[in-house]
C-alpha cells in the first residue's frame, strides 16, 4: 500500500470548517456545494494514488541530477506533470479568468492535502503558482498580468520564489542582489539565490522566478527591497518567448529529503543581461513577497499534516502485516494487538485528524474572508487567519516529524532501513520545520506581531470560539468532562496571555519560551477541533456507530494523552526563561 486518502475524514471535515463558517450564507459560491467537492476529491484521489504515488520512492531513490546547466527531474515527472494540467488540477482554486476553475479554498484543501501525501517532492510547484498568481493579480500591472498569469494558471509557466541569498537567510535586510533600472522601464537583475524549489527544471517552457532585488537608491534594510518578475526566457509583448535570460543553475542541493524536487542555486546576469519586471512599487517588495510566504506557510503546515497521515496508513498497514511476539491467551499476534504499538497509531491518528480539521478550517476562513462584503467581518477574519498561520504551520510541521519518528518506532529495524519506505517520510518531513520560517521564527511572529503587538484583541477572539463550542460540547453527557477540562486549559491559557502582555514581562526571556507558547496554542487548537468533532459525531453516530463512535474516541484519548503535555508548555511559559541568558556556554 502506498497512499489513499482518508475520504471518510476529509468528507466529515470539510462539512465541519463550511458550517463553522457559515459558507452557506454567501451566494458566491453557490454554484460550489459539498456534493461538487465530494465528486472532486473522489477524483483526486484516483490521481493521487494511481499516478503520483505510484512515482514517490522513484523520485526519493533517483532524484534530479544537473547537467550542462539544465537539471532533469525522476523519470516520469514530465508526463505526470503534463496529466496533472491538462486534468486542470493546477489551476483548481486559480482565478477563472485567467482559466482556473475558481474553486473555494476549502475544497482546494483536501486535494491539495492528497498531493502532498502522495508525492510531495512532485508537488511543491503548486503552492508557488498559488501565492505567485495572487502576487501578480493583487500587485502587477495589467500588461504583466495579461503576458504571464494564464501561462501560470495552465502550467505552461512555473513560479520560482528567490528570496534566499549565501550570505542573508532570514535576515531579507541584507540583501544585495541588484536591480538596475534602464531606459525602457525594465531592470537588469543581477545577483546569486540560493535554496529556490524548482529554480530550474524541464518540466515547463518557462520559469517566473520572483526576485527580491535592491535599486541603488533604495532605503537600506527591508524597506528597499523591490519584487520583479524575471522569467528564464524573456516574455514579448505579445506574450511570446524570446531570448534566454541568462538565469543560470550553478547548482542542485544533496539534500536529505525531498530529492525529487530540486532545490537550486541561481546566478542572474552573470555573463549576460539578466532582465525583470518591477511587480507593483519600488522599496515595497517585501509586502508583496509576504503574500507567497503566507501561501506557502499554511502549504508547509498541510504538509505536516499530509505527511503525518502518510506515515499513519503506512505504520496501519505493517501493524496488521508484521508477527510479532505473544499476548497471553493469543500465542503469536499481529503487532497491532499489542497496546503500545496501538497507543503510538492513536497517537499519530488523533494529532493527525486534529490537525486536519484546522486545516480545512482556515481554508474555509479564507473562502469567508474572501466571499464577505462586511468590512468588519473580513477584518475579524483576517486577523484571526494571520493569528493561526504560525500556530498551524509550527505546530503542525513539528507533529509531522513526531509522527514519522513514531511510525519508525511501530516499524522497529525495518523502519531503519530504505525497503520500507517509511524513512523516506522522516528525511521528507524534516525540512518542513524549517523552510518558509524555521517553527522559531513562527514563534516571535506569533507571540510579537500576533499577539502583543494587538494586546491579546486576536487571541480573545478565538477564545471565544473555542469557549463556545466548549459549551455546545458540555450539552453532551458523554462530552461534559472533556469540556470541562478543556475550560481548565483556556482558564489557565489566560493567565499566560496576561503574562505576556504585562509591562513587566521581559522580552529576552519570552522569546527564550516562544516555542513552548506556540506549542502549547498548536496543542489547544487540536484539542478545541477535536472536541467539536466529536460533539458532531455525537449527534450523528445513528448514521455511522463505528465510525464516528471512533470519533469520539480519538477526542479522548487526545485528552488523555498528549493534552496534558501542551497544558505543561504553558506552565513553562510562566515558570521558564532567565536560565537561557543568565547561562555562560
Amino acid at each position: 500500500m502506498s497512499y489513499l486518502a482518508p475520504y471518510r475524514d476529509m468528507q466529515s471535515l470539510m462539512r465541519q470548517a463550511h458550517q463553522a463558517l457559515g459558507l452557506s450564507q454567501f451566494s458566491s459560491l453557490d454554484d460550489y456545494d459539498l456534493d461538487l467537492a465530494d465528486a472532486i476529491i473522489d477524483e483526486a484521489n484516483k490521481f493521487a494514488s494511481q499516478v503520483l504515488a505510484p512515482l514517490n520512492q522513484v523520485g526519493d531513490t533517483v532524484g534530479c541530477r544537473l547537467e550542462d546547466g539544465q537539471v532533469l527531474t525522476p523519470p516520469g515527472w514530465k508526463e505526470a506533470y503534463q496529466q496533472f494540467c491538462e486534468a486542470g488540477w493546477l489551476g483548481l482554486a486559480l482565478p477563472e479568468e485567467y482559466g482556473g476553475q475558481g474553486l473555494p479554498k476549502y475544497i482546494a484543501q483536501p486535494v491539495n492535502e492528497m498531493w502532498q501525501s502522495s508525492n510531495l517532492a512532485f508537488v511543491m510547484f503548486a503552492a508557488l503558482a498559488q501565492g505567485g498568481t495572487e502576487i501578480l493579480q493583487k500587485f502587477a500591472n495589467d500588461d504583466i498580468k495579461d503576458r504571464y498569469l494564464s501561462r501560470i494558471v495552465s502550467g505552461e509557466w512555473t513560479v520560482a520564489m528567490a528570496l534566499t541569498e549565501p550570505n542573508a537567510g532570514s535576515d531579507l535586510g541584507v540583501l544585495t542582489t541588484k536591480a538596475l533600472r534602464q531606459s525602457d522601464g525594465t531592470y537588469q537583475i543581477k545577483g546569486q539565490k540560493i535554496y529556490i524549489t524548482y529554480g530550474e527544471h524541464d518540466m515547463a517552457e518557462n520559469i517566473v522566478h520572483l526576485v527580491l532585488a535592491r535599486t541603488p537608491d533604495a532605503p537600506s534594510g527591508s524597506r528597499g527591497l523591490s519584487l520583479f518578475a524575471v522569467p528564464k526566457y524573456r516574455v514579448q509583448d505579445d506574450g511570446q518567448l524570446s531570448e534566454f535570460n541568462d538565469i543560470r543553475c550553478t547548482g542542485i542541493e544533496h539534500k536529505t529529503g525531498l530529492h525529487g524536487s530540486p532545490t537550486c542555486s541561481i546566478s542572474y546576469g552573470d555573463k549576460d543581461a539578466c532582465i525583470g519586471e518591477l511587480i507593483g512599487e519600488e522599496n515595497q517588495g517585501l509586502k508583496a513577497m509576504f503574500i507567497l510566504m503566507n501561501e506557502a506557510r499554511l502549504s508547509c503546515g498541510l504538509q505536516g499534516v499530509a505527511l503525518g497521515e502518510l506515515a499513519f496508513q503506512k505504520s496501519l498497514t505493517y501493524a496488521h502485516e508484521r508477527v510479532q511476539g505473544s499476548i497471553a491467551g493469543q500465542g503469536r499476534v499481529a503487532i497491532i494487538e499489542h497496546p503500545d504499538v496501538r497507543r503510538m497509531l492513536l497517537d499519530m491518528r488523533s494529532q493527525t485528524y486534529a490537525l486536519r480539521a484546522l486545516g480545512y478550517r482556515i481554508a474555509a476562513m479564507i473562502d469567508a474572508k474572501e466571499n464577505s462584503d462586511d468590512h468588519q467581518h473580513v477584518s475579524r477574519v483576517a486577523q484571526q487567519i494571520a493569528l493561526l498561520t504560525p500556530i498551524f504551520k509550527g505546530f503542525a510541521t513539528e507533529q509531522a516529524n513526531l509522527t514519522a519518528g513514531s511510525a519508525i518506532q511501530v516499524f522497529g529495524g525495518m523502519g531503519f532501513v530504505e525497503e520500507t519506505g517509511i524513512a523516506q517520510v522522516m528525511r521528507d518531513a524534516r525540512i518542513t520545520t524549517i523552510y518558509e520560517g524555521t517553527t522559531g521564527i513562527q514563534a516571535k511572529d506569533l507571540l510579537h506581531r500576533k499577539v502583543r503587538l494587538d494586546q491579546g484583541a486576536a487571541l480573545d477572539e478565538l477564545l471565544a470560539s473555542m469557549r463556545t463550542d466548549a459549551s455546545l460540547a458540555q450539552s453532551n453527557a458523554d462530552l461534559g468532562l472533556l469540556a470541562e477540562r478543556f475550560e481548565g486549559v483556556l482558564n489557565t491559557l489566560e493567565k499566560v496571555q496576561r503574562h505576556i502582555l504585562s509591562d513587566q514581562a521581559d522580552i529576552t526571556e519570552l522569546d527564550a519560551v516562544a516555542v513552548p507558547y506556540l506549542m502549547a496554542l498548536g496543542g489547544i487548537c487540536s484539542a478545541w477541533q477535536l472536541l467539536t468533532s466529536a460533539y458532531r459525531a455525537a449527534e450523528q453516530q445513528d448514521q455511522d456507530k463505528e465510525y464516528f463512535g471512533n470519533v469520539m474516541l480519538l477526542a479522548s484519548f487526545y485528552f488523555n494523552n498528549q493534552l496534558p503535555k501542551f497544558e505543561a508548555s504553558l506552565h513553562t511559559v510562566l515558570q521558564s526563561g532567565s536560565e537561557v541568558s543568565q547561562y555562560r556556554f
